[in-house]
């Protein structure tokens, strides 16, 4: 059943949507490790860490909701179940139980990491199957990209500054 007709060619849609769907996915990917990390981050920076942790959350579903309303437009349904991102999330993950700080910000820089490279081979397919959502998928990787400096500036040694 289709309900929503596509602007796109057929060919253009499917580069798109793919895209679409696998953003959806490692974005509330994101957001549910970060929430994990968050709720089980200890160490001597834990505010610090925890409130920055609810900025990526925040950014990861605020982007979620425009990525799947973008496939919406498109007429290609996105698929946010629980099962789908269980079966399909490509992102590093959290161990269980409590999270030095260190180890959160690792986790943290490593699975932004992971996200923008994914987004920049999307950015890459959509070129010319859709500027419009390539265009989208840029304005989040500037905000990964933005939060992955924002960790890895936080493991930053102390006496390198005197290097």
């Amino acid at each position: 059943m289709t309900v929503v007709k596509s602007t796109l060619p057929e060919e253009a849609l499917g580069v798109t949507g793919t895209a679409l769907q696998e953003t959806l996915v490692d974005l509330l990917g994101l957001s549910l490790i970060g929430k994990q990390a968050h709720w089980n981050v200890v160490g001597p920076r834990f505010r610090s860490i925890h409130l920055q942790l609810d900025e990526v959350v925040a950014t990861a579903r605020a982007h979620s909701d425009t990525v799947a309303e973008r496939a919406s437009a498109l007429g290609v349904p996105p698929d946010g179940r629980p099962e789908t991102i269980a079966s399909t999330l490509a992102l590093p993950g959290t161990k269980d139980g409590w999270l030095r700080d260190t180890e959160v910000v690792e986790l943290m820089v490593s699975t932004l990491e992971t996200a923008v490279g994914r987004l920049r081979e999307r950015i890459e397919a959509t070129e010319k199957a859709d500027p419009v959502t390539q265009d989208l998928l840029i304005t989040i990787t500037a905000d990964l990209e933005k939060q992955r400096w924002m960790f890895q500036a936080e493991n930053h040694p102390h006496d390198a500054a005197s290097s």
